[in-house]
């Protein structure tokens, strides 16, 4: 690439600025002053500034950074607006070995140098690696300051003091002393938010006074009904109210320094607690956690599982595919499933069917009772999956003896290198003799640690085998526990063995997994511990979470 004194026209030039901080803006090299060691860098060059980025208060570990990010998508595309890219110094540009070299390549293979106002650098190998050197070394120096600085902020917290982050709703921060320049603060309540903290915690542990405890849900509509706004005038969100529900910092127990910069939770040893003015009392917020505990959908079922109906979750309209639920009459004395999209956009939406409960419970317990907890049916139904799991067991036992054949081999092979060197015929010092040694060792190890843990997951896969007198055990005790003593049928037994029920016009189908019943028969009558059944097996739906898009 020619200089730009030496060719006619003369190279544009972009300018990328950075800071990491408004004090750094201050005491360090601010925004102006790289702003006028660029301009007049390119003026003494003849470069042509044509762009200048500038990323204020943007850390350079990584490349996050909305100004970095348009520099390198207009120094990428083709063809390219400028030419060169001026920095104060690289430190400017990437705080990360790696990256830096990454993001230099990048832009060389579109034809762009990376140039540095104070380190000064060519194109040679020798400058290339004195730019790969300096970059180590301002890593190095970015990862010490950041342990200085934190090892600061934990002993600021220690004595008490607030570290300058926002401070939970409720609190606001105030000056404590003064330590030469620096002021030293902490929280107090700010009685105006703290009051909204108090009404959550109080609507969570006995409601309004017309509802009974509410969910953060309710609690969010609440709020945001009554015209309760967030301390910056916003509307409330469940997430802002389920961490404020949850939040210790209300008891007067504040935890500095919990959790990395990956979210990750930190040791216990390295969490700083700070004391600070408590808004909720100990008893009200473990109330109030028992509660939320219990509601946990991990824990407690929906209704749509967990309600006092047979088929509630599992039946469906044959026509729509939509859910059936309860509908009643006559004062609640009778009791229907009917097709959900019907009886919420009409009979032009689905014309499902409307199905007496009990007589519906009564067909589909009877014919579970009669054609599949039979013992020959079920043996029949069962044989594929039993035939597939043999089929898969042996595949495991040959892969598993085929990695221990191929490591037997190699330690035989490793035995006769070991003869000829203590005979003499081969020389240890040899280096194509130790690299040899070497990936036969390599190989002997890998193949034993892959046969162990494939034997480990064989072991755990292993189920006990299932018998004839297994099966007969089982399907009479299925149809005892499937009855209960007042009449009904228990809900938990009858899931165990079907997962969807369909109905149409003078049809019923009901639906199940053989794998779920071979589990459920295996773990001798339930999927965790036998007599019992999974009574809540939550349908995750497929996607970021469990909302439909």
């Amino acid at each position: 690439m020619t200089d730009a004194a030496s060719s006619s026209v003369p190279l544009r030039a972009a300018l990328y600025l950075r800071v990491s901080t408004a004090r750094q803006a201050e005491h360090d090299v601010s925004i102006p002053d790289q702003r006028k060691q660029g301009e007049a860098y390119c003026a003494a060059r003849g470069y042509q500034l044509v762009e200048t980025f500038v990323d204020a208060g943007a850390s350079a570990t990584n490349d996050r950074r909305p100004e970095f990010q348009k520099l390198i998508e207009a120094g990428t595309a083709k063809p390219a607006p400028f030419e060169v890219v001026v920095v104060h110094s690289f430190s400017r540009f990437f705080r990360d070995h790696f990256e830096l070299e990454f993001y230099v390549r990048k832009l060389a293979k579109n034809g762009i140098r990376l140039v540095s106002i104070t380190q000064e650098m060519g194109d040679d190998p020798m400058h290339v690696m004195m730019r790969q050197i300096m970059a180590l070394f301002d890593e190095y120096q970015s990862k010490e300051n950041a342990k200085h600085v934190l090892r600061a902020l934990k002993e600021n917290a220690r004595q008490g003091f607030w570290n300058g982050s926002l401070p939970p709703i409720g609190y606001r921060v105030v000056a404590a002393e003064q330590r030469g320049a620096k002021i030293k603060k902490k929280l107090e309540i700010d009685p105006l938010h703290a009051e909204t903290v108090r009404l959550a915690f109080r609507l969570a542990l006995a409601g309004d006074g017309t509802s009974g405890p509410m969910g953060v849900k309710a609690i969010t509509k609440y709020l945001n009904e009554r015209r309760i706004f967030t301390r910056d005038g916003g509307r409330w969100g469940i997430g802002t109210v389920h961490r404020m529900l949850t939040r210790q910092t209300y008891i007067g127990r504040h935890e500095f320094n919990k959790r990395s910069k990956s979210k990750a939770l930190k040791p216990a040893d390295e969490v700083i607690p700070v004391a600070v003015p408590p808004i909720i009392d100990q008893a009200t917020f473990d109330a109030v956690q028992a509660r939320m505990k219990a509601r946990n959908p991990k824990v407690t079922p929906p209704q749509v599982v967990g309600g006092p109906t047979l088929l509630t979750g599992l039946i469906h309209c044959a026509k729509c595919g939509g859910a059936m639920t309860i509908r009643t009459g006559k004062g609640g004395r009778y009791r229907y499933y009917t097709c959900s999209t019907k009886a919420r956009q009409g009979p032009t939406a689905c014309s499902g069917m409307t199905v007496p409960m009990e007589k519906l419970d009564t067909l589909v317990a009877k014919h579970l009772e009669g054609r599949l907890l039979d013992p020959a049916r079920l043996e029949q139904v069962l044989a594929a999956v039993l035939d597939r799991r043999q089929e898969r067991t042996e595949r495991r036992r040959e892969h598993i003896a085929e990695l221990n054949k191929r490591a037997t081999e190699t330690e035989l092979r490793l035995k006769r290198l070991y003869d000829a060197i203590e005979s003499g015929v081969a020389d240890l010092d040899d280096p194509d003799l130790k690299e040899r040694i070497a990936s036969l060792k390599a190989i002997r190890d890998q193949s034993r640690a892959d046969a162990d843990r494939a034997s480990a997951m064989l072991e755990s896969a292993g189920q006990k085998a299932i018998t004839a007198p297994m099966l007969a055990k089982f399907a009479q005790t299925a149809r005892q526990r499937i009855r209960l003593p007042g009449g009904g049928y228990r809900r938990d037994h009858l899931r165990a063995l079907a997962q969807r029920v369909e109905v149409s016009d003078g049809e019923v189908r009901i639906m199940g997994s053989k794998s779920d019943l071979l589990r459920t028969l295996a773990s001798g009558g339930s999927g965790t511990s036998p007599g019992t059944v999974p009574s809540f097996v939550p349908k995750w739906r497929r996607g970021w979470d469990s909302n439909p898009r």
